[in-house]
Protein backbone atom coordinates (compact mmCIF):
# COMPACT_ATOMS: atom_id res chain seq x y z
CA UNK A 1 0.00 0.00 0.00
CA UNK A 2 1.24 3.10 -0.82
CA UNK A 3 2.00 6.09 1.77
CA UNK A 4 -0.70 8.42 2.21
CA UNK A 5 0.62 12.38 2.45
CA UNK A 6 -2.18 14.77 3.28
CA UNK A 7 -2.09 18.56 2.63
CA UNK A 8 -3.59 20.90 4.88
CA UNK A 9 -4.62 24.41 3.59
CA UNK A 10 -5.87 27.52 5.78
CA UNK A 11 -5.72 29.79 2.96
CA UNK A 12 -8.77 31.27 0.50
CA UNK A 13 -10.17 29.38 -1.35
CA UNK A 14 -8.05 28.50 -5.24
CA UNK A 15 -5.34 31.16 -3.19
CA UNK A 16 -1.56 31.13 -2.74
CA UNK A 17 -1.61 28.44 0.60
CA UNK A 18 -3.97 26.39 -1.72
CA UNK A 19 -1.89 26.57 -4.98
CA UNK A 20 1.71 25.73 -2.91
CA UNK A 21 0.34 23.06 -1.11
CA UNK A 22 -1.23 21.40 -4.50
CA UNK A 23 2.63 22.20 -5.60
CA UNK A 24 3.99 20.10 -2.57
CA UNK A 25 1.40 17.42 -2.96
CA UNK A 26 1.92 17.25 -6.87
CA UNK A 27 5.84 16.68 -5.23
CA UNK A 28 4.31 13.71 -2.77
CA UNK A 29 2.35 12.23 -5.84
CA UNK A 30 5.67 11.87 -8.01
CA UNK A 31 7.73 10.33 -5.56
CA UNK A 32 4.51 7.87 -5.12
CA UNK A 33 2.61 8.55 -2.38
CA UNK A 34 -1.19 8.74 -2.15
CA UNK A 35 -2.48 12.46 -2.01
CA UNK A 36 -5.27 14.16 0.25
CA UNK A 37 -6.05 18.01 -0.10
CA UNK A 38 -8.14 19.35 2.64
CA UNK A 39 -9.12 23.43 2.98
CA UNK A 40 -10.13 23.88 6.85
CA UNK A 41 -12.47 26.87 5.50
CA UNK A 42 -14.59 24.36 3.91
CA UNK A 43 -14.96 22.83 7.38
CA UNK A 44 -17.01 22.82 10.91
CA UNK A 45 -14.34 24.06 13.47
CA UNK A 46 -15.39 25.28 16.99
CA UNK A 47 -12.76 26.59 19.32
CA UNK A 48 -11.60 24.31 22.01
CA UNK A 49 -13.72 25.31 25.24
CA UNK A 50 -11.09 24.72 27.68
CA UNK A 51 -13.64 21.74 29.32
CA UNK A 52 -11.35 19.35 29.76
CA UNK A 53 -13.87 16.49 29.19
CA UNK A 54 -11.13 14.85 26.79
CA UNK A 55 -8.10 14.73 29.92
CA UNK A 56 -10.94 13.77 32.51
CA UNK A 57 -12.10 10.92 29.82
CA UNK A 58 -8.38 9.84 29.40
CA UNK A 59 -7.59 9.63 32.72
CA UNK A 60 -10.35 7.61 33.51
CA UNK A 61 -8.77 4.82 30.82
CA UNK A 62 -11.20 6.50 28.07
CA UNK A 63 -10.29 7.49 24.20
CA UNK A 64 -10.59 11.48 25.38
CA UNK A 65 -12.50 11.82 22.24
CA UNK A 66 -13.84 15.70 22.06
CA UNK A 67 -17.39 16.37 22.99
CA UNK A 68 -18.21 19.23 20.65
CA UNK A 69 -19.81 18.41 17.81
CA UNK A 70 -18.83 19.74 14.33
CA UNK A 71 -16.29 18.03 11.76
CA UNK A 72 -13.18 17.59 13.90
CA UNK A 73 -13.48 14.12 14.73
CA UNK A 74 -13.91 13.92 10.25
CA UNK A 75 -10.48 15.79 10.43
CA UNK A 76 -9.00 13.85 12.65
CA UNK A 77 -9.54 10.59 11.60
CA UNK A 78 -7.56 12.48 8.29
CA UNK A 79 -4.67 13.24 10.33
CA UNK A 80 -4.19 9.49 12.21
CA UNK A 81 -4.19 8.06 9.14
CA UNK A 82 -2.24 9.89 7.00
CA UNK A 83 1.46 9.26 6.93
CA UNK A 84 2.73 12.48 6.67
CA UNK A 85 1.43 15.86 6.45
CA UNK A 86 2.26 19.17 4.71
CA UNK A 87 0.61 22.49 6.04
CA UNK A 88 0.10 25.61 3.89
CA UNK A 89 -0.50 28.83 6.10
CA UNK A 90 -0.87 32.47 4.99
CA UNK A 91 0.57 34.57 7.55
CA UNK A 92 -1.76 36.81 9.82
CA UNK A 93 0.12 39.46 11.97
CA UNK A 94 3.77 37.65 12.39
CA UNK A 95 2.00 34.26 13.23
CA UNK A 96 -0.47 31.70 11.80
CA UNK A 97 -4.34 32.45 11.12
CA UNK A 98 -6.95 31.61 13.53
CA UNK A 99 -7.85 28.62 12.16
CA UNK A 100 -4.70 27.00 12.52
CA UNK A 101 -4.63 27.82 16.33
CA UNK A 102 -8.20 25.91 16.66
CA UNK A 103 -7.03 23.22 15.06
CA UNK A 104 -3.68 23.38 17.74
CA UNK A 105 -5.59 23.45 20.46
CA UNK A 106 -8.18 21.09 19.20
CA UNK A 107 -6.07 18.66 17.75
CA UNK A 108 -2.54 18.84 19.46
CA UNK A 109 -3.60 19.37 22.66
CA UNK A 110 -3.03 17.10 25.66
CA UNK A 111 -5.17 13.78 24.42
CA UNK A 112 -2.67 13.71 20.76
CA UNK A 113 0.37 13.96 23.33
CA UNK A 114 2.34 11.22 23.06
CA UNK A 115 3.01 11.60 26.94
CA UNK A 116 -0.48 11.16 27.83
CA UNK A 117 -1.29 8.38 25.60
CA UNK A 118 1.29 6.21 27.39
CA UNK A 119 -0.03 7.28 30.61
CA UNK A 120 -3.60 6.72 29.59
CA UNK A 121 -2.82 3.29 28.23
CA UNK A 122 -1.64 2.09 31.26
CA UNK A 123 -5.06 3.36 33.15
CA UNK A 124 -6.68 1.97 30.46
CA UNK A 125 -5.00 -1.89 31.50
CA UNK A 126 -6.35 -1.39 34.96
CA UNK A 127 -10.00 0.27 34.67
CA UNK A 128 -10.59 -1.94 31.14
CA UNK A 129 -11.31 0.73 29.55
CA UNK A 130 -10.57 1.38 25.84
CA UNK A 131 -7.76 4.00 25.95
CA UNK A 132 -6.18 6.03 23.65
CA UNK A 133 -6.26 5.21 19.72
CA UNK A 134 -2.81 3.82 18.96
CA UNK A 135 -2.34 6.11 16.39
CA UNK A 136 -1.79 9.24 19.10
CA UNK A 137 1.60 7.48 19.83
CA UNK A 138 2.90 7.07 16.22
CA UNK A 139 5.66 9.82 15.16
CA UNK A 140 5.19 10.81 11.50
CA UNK A 141 7.11 14.27 9.43
CA UNK A 142 5.44 17.27 9.17
CA UNK A 143 6.33 20.16 6.66
CA UNK A 144 5.26 23.40 6.93
CA UNK A 145 4.53 26.16 4.14
CA UNK A 146 4.11 29.75 5.50
CA UNK A 147 3.04 32.57 2.50
CA UNK A 148 3.22 36.36 3.98
CA UNK A 149 1.56 39.46 2.36
CA UNK A 150 4.59 41.29 4.19
CA UNK A 151 7.49 40.93 6.22
CA UNK A 152 5.84 40.61 9.40
CA UNK A 153 6.52 36.74 9.60
CA UNK A 154 9.18 35.90 12.48
CA UNK A 155 6.27 34.34 14.75
CA UNK A 156 4.84 32.12 12.28
CA UNK A 157 7.45 29.74 12.46
CA UNK A 158 7.45 29.18 15.84
CA UNK A 159 3.09 28.65 15.52
CA UNK A 160 3.85 25.71 13.23
CA UNK A 161 6.03 24.00 14.59
CA UNK A 162 4.22 23.79 17.78
CA UNK A 163 1.98 21.27 16.00
CA UNK A 164 5.46 19.22 15.71
CA UNK A 165 6.61 20.06 19.30
CA UNK A 166 3.11 18.58 20.58
CA UNK A 167 2.14 15.54 18.79
CA UNK A 168 5.95 14.80 19.34
CA UNK A 169 6.15 15.01 15.21
CA UNK A 170 8.91 15.20 13.30
CA UNK A 171 9.42 18.44 11.33
CA UNK A 172 11.51 17.92 7.91
CA UNK A 173 10.54 21.55 6.23
CA UNK A 174 9.63 24.54 7.36
CA UNK A 175 9.58 27.16 4.71
CA UNK A 176 8.40 31.24 5.22
CA UNK A 177 7.55 33.07 2.27
CA UNK A 178 7.59 37.20 2.92
CA UNK A 179 6.04 39.30 0.51
CA UNK A 180 4.75 36.61 -1.89
CA UNK A 181 0.75 36.52 -2.55
CA UNK A 182 2.01 36.20 -6.11
CA UNK A 183 3.77 33.09 -4.97
CA UNK A 184 2.34 31.18 -7.94
CA UNK A 185 4.41 33.11 -10.43
CA UNK A 186 7.82 33.12 -8.42
CA UNK A 187 9.12 29.60 -10.53
CA UNK A 188 11.78 29.22 -7.63
CA UNK A 189 9.98 29.36 -4.81
CA UNK A 190 7.39 27.02 -6.59
CA UNK A 191 10.06 24.60 -6.96
CA UNK A 192 10.88 24.57 -3.43
CA UNK A 193 7.20 23.85 -2.22
CA UNK A 194 7.36 20.65 -4.63
CA UNK A 195 10.28 19.70 -2.99
CA UNK A 196 8.61 19.46 0.41
CA UNK A 197 6.21 16.70 -1.03
CA UNK A 198 8.94 14.95 -2.40
CA UNK A 199 11.12 15.63 0.91
CA UNK A 200 8.29 14.74 3.02
CA UNK A 201 6.98 11.68 1.08
CA UNK A 202 11.33 10.28 1.43
CA UNK A 203 10.74 10.59 5.27
CA UNK A 204 7.53 8.71 5.81
CA UNK A 205 8.99 5.92 3.86
CA UNK A 206 11.95 5.88 6.20
CA UNK A 207 11.16 7.75 8.97
CA UNK A 208 13.66 6.79 10.95
CA UNK A 209 16.35 8.42 9.08
CA UNK A 210 14.56 11.20 8.28
CA UNK A 211 16.12 14.28 9.07
CA UNK A 212 15.30 18.00 9.25
CA UNK A 213 15.76 19.66 5.77
CA UNK A 214 15.05 23.16 6.12
CA UNK A 215 16.82 26.22 7.40
CA UNK A 216 19.04 25.20 10.64
CA UNK A 217 18.14 28.00 12.91
CA UNK A 218 19.19 28.46 16.32
CA UNK A 219 18.36 25.43 18.77
CA UNK A 220 20.10 22.44 17.57
CA UNK A 221 17.25 20.17 19.18
CA UNK A 222 14.32 21.44 17.24
CA UNK A 223 15.92 24.30 14.82
CA UNK A 224 13.89 27.37 16.65
CA UNK A 225 14.83 31.31 16.38
CA UNK A 226 12.09 32.44 18.80
CA UNK A 227 13.71 32.46 22.53
CA UNK A 228 11.81 34.08 25.73
CA UNK A 229 15.07 35.74 27.33
CA UNK A 230 14.63 35.62 31.27
CA UNK A 231 15.32 37.85 33.88
CA UNK A 232 18.43 35.38 34.73
CA UNK A 233 19.65 35.93 31.27
CA UNK A 234 19.21 32.59 30.34
CA UNK A 235 17.73 32.47 27.84
CA UNK A 236 14.43 29.40 26.75
CA UNK A 237 13.74 28.09 23.04
CA UNK A 238 10.15 28.95 22.78
CA UNK A 239 9.41 25.59 21.16
CA UNK A 240 11.31 23.09 22.90
CA UNK A 241 11.56 24.75 26.40
CA UNK A 242 15.18 23.75 26.63
CA UNK A 243 17.45 26.56 28.89
CA UNK A 244 20.22 27.61 27.55
CA UNK A 245 22.46 30.40 26.54
CA UNK A 246 22.30 32.43 23.23
CA UNK A 247 25.82 33.28 22.19
CA UNK A 248 27.35 35.46 19.63
CA UNK A 249 30.63 34.36 18.02
CA UNK A 250 32.54 34.67 14.59
CA UNK A 251 29.15 37.02 13.44
CA UNK A 252 26.50 34.42 14.22
CA UNK A 253 24.43 33.61 16.86
CA UNK A 254 24.25 29.80 18.39
CA UNK A 255 22.29 28.49 21.26
CA UNK A 256 24.15 26.46 23.45
CA UNK A 257 22.64 24.59 27.02
CA UNK A 258 23.66 21.59 29.20
CA UNK A 259 23.30 17.91 27.97
CA UNK A 260 21.27 17.21 30.69
CA UNK A 261 18.65 19.67 29.70
CA UNK A 262 17.68 17.19 26.18
CA UNK A 263 15.99 14.80 29.14
CA UNK A 264 13.53 17.97 29.37
CA UNK A 265 13.29 19.08 26.00
CA UNK A 266 9.13 19.21 25.44
CA UNK A 267 9.07 17.64 21.95
CA UNK A 268 11.10 14.52 23.59
CA UNK A 269 9.24 11.63 25.52
CA UNK A 270 11.13 12.18 28.68
CA UNK A 271 10.59 15.84 28.69
CA UNK A 272 6.92 15.13 27.95
CA UNK A 273 6.34 12.55 31.04
CA UNK A 274 8.16 15.09 32.89
CA UNK A 275 5.58 17.76 31.88
CA UNK A 276 2.67 15.06 32.68
CA UNK A 277 4.14 14.10 36.26
CA UNK A 278 3.82 18.23 36.75
CA UNK A 279 0.53 18.14 35.63
CA UNK A 280 -1.08 15.55 37.82
CA UNK A 281 0.48 17.10 41.22
CA UNK A 282 -0.53 20.41 40.03
CA UNK A 283 -4.07 19.16 39.12
CA UNK A 284 -4.07 17.31 42.04
CA UNK A 285 -4.05 20.06 44.19
CA UNK A 286 -6.35 22.19 42.35
CA UNK A 287 -9.28 19.08 42.86
CA UNK A 288 -8.68 19.25 46.82
CA UNK A 289 -8.77 23.28 46.65
CA UNK A 290 -11.91 22.74 44.64
CA UNK A 291 -13.76 21.34 47.90
CA UNK A 292 -12.96 24.44 50.11
CA UNK A 293 -15.19 26.92 51.50
CA UNK A 294 -13.03 29.24 50.56
CA UNK A 295 -12.49 28.30 47.02
CA UNK A 296 -15.97 27.87 46.35
CA UNK A 297 -16.52 31.49 48.35
CA UNK A 298 -14.16 33.31 45.65
CA UNK A 299 -15.54 31.60 42.79
CA UNK A 300 -18.96 32.73 43.99
CA UNK A 301 -17.97 36.16 44.43
CA UNK A 302 -16.68 36.89 40.86
CA UNK A 303 -19.72 34.83 39.82
CA UNK A 304 -22.24 37.37 41.25
CA UNK A 305 -19.99 40.21 40.32
CA UNK A 306 -21.08 40.70 36.98
CA UNK A 307 -22.56 38.58 34.16
CA UNK A 308 -21.37 38.52 30.59
CA UNK A 309 -22.77 40.58 28.07
CA UNK A 310 -24.53 38.92 24.93
CA UNK A 311 -26.09 39.79 22.07
CA UNK A 312 -29.76 39.55 21.55
CA UNK A 313 -31.11 37.20 19.37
Amino acid sequence: MALKILGISGGSKNGANDAMCREALMGAQESGADIEFIRLLDIDLKPCTGCIACVNNMMSGGNGDCVIKDDFKWLEEKILDADGIVWAMPIFEKGSPGVMHVVQDRMFGPTHDPGMSIVSTEIAKKTGGPGPDRRKMRARPMSFISIGGSDWNTRVSCDMNMLSMAAGWKTIDDLVFPWSKSIILDDNAVEKCHTVGRNIAGAAADFENAEYKGDPGCCPNCHSRNFYLGADGKAICVICGIIGDIVFKNGQYSFTFPAEQMEHAHNLIPGKMIHMQDIGKYEGRLAEQKKTPEFKERVGKYKDFIQASKPEK
